[in-house]
């Protein structure tokens, strides 16, 4: 058990390595994750933050956790594009003829999702910070912000293994991001839902990225968060296993 623990984990290295040296030759992918999200930011906060009431002094504050959302579903397109050309090229059939752990080859794009949507998630942070969002956050709020989107990433970068494994085209690989980067506009992160229509308030009220903006939000301001985290980890625990289980069951399935 020791050997293939190490072995896996040695393998599990090289292939972080390549996906991440992919990474580094096209940082224009990282700009282009950061470059939508700080866009939407700028235009709610000074075109329409004057005319958007949330009850509160500063709209960058009430923004940024959905902003931080909408940069992560936008990143892990990239995961399933990555994925999607491997197959495409027969990368896999390559390494699945040399001695190595056969999972370490979706782990490795998997944590590459991780390591560049963070770097996203800085960036867009300190861009805010320019704009005025301050946070009264101690560090256990911070660890545990850090903590939610980290579970969020992963669930969705499972999910774009689906779609990188699965799909047709490069197209399709990508276009199931999209529904994911509209939730954020049907939810709480840019208003607050009591100023929706009854049917899309109950929407935004019991989907998934209202409960994670509203812990979001409620740890940087140092507000109590109350059964918004528990549900909010609830989602993404769940989302992370149904999406891990039927990505392993593709991946096997076809090679």
């Amino acid at each position: 058990m020791e050997t293939v623990n190490k072995h896996f984990f040695n393998d599990l290295g090289v292939m972080l390595g390549r996906s991440m040296r992919h990474i580094s030759r096209s940082i224009d992918t990282i700009i282009t994750v950061t470059v939508m999200p700080i866009a939407f930011m700028l235009l709610f906060v000074y075109v329409f933050g004057g005319a958007i009431q949330t009850g509160t002094d500063n709209y960058v504050n009430y923004l940024l956790p959905g902003i931080l959302l909408i940069a992560i579903a936008t990143g892990i397109s990239y995961t399933a594009f990555r994925l999607f050309t491997d197959v495409q090229r027969g990368i896999f059939e390559r390494f699945h003829s040399m001695p190595i752990s056969r999972s370490t080859l979706l782990w490795g794009h998997v944590l590459t999702s991780l390591v560049s949507n963070a770097i996203s998630v800085v960036v867009i942070i300190l861009v805010a910070l320019i704009m005025g969002f301050r946070s009264s956050a101690g560090i256990l709020d911070w660890l545990s912000v850090i903590g939610i989107l980290m579970l969020f990433t992963l669930a969705l970068t499972w999910v774009a293994a689906i779609a990188g494994l699965t799909a047709k085209s490069v197209d399709g690989a990508s276009a199931f991001s999209y529904p994911i980067i509209f939730l954020p506009f049907i939810s709480s992160a840019f208003v607050p839902t009591e100023s929706m229509p009854s049917l899309v308030r109950a929407f935004a009220e019991n989907q998934p990225v209202t409960s994670i903006v509203e812990a979001i939000r409620a740890l940087l301001s140092g507000q109590p968060v109350g059964n918004d985290l528990w549900t909010a980890l609830a989602w993404c625990v769940a989302i992370l296993l149904v999406a891990y289980f039927f990505a392993m069951k593709v991946y096997k399935k076809r090679f």
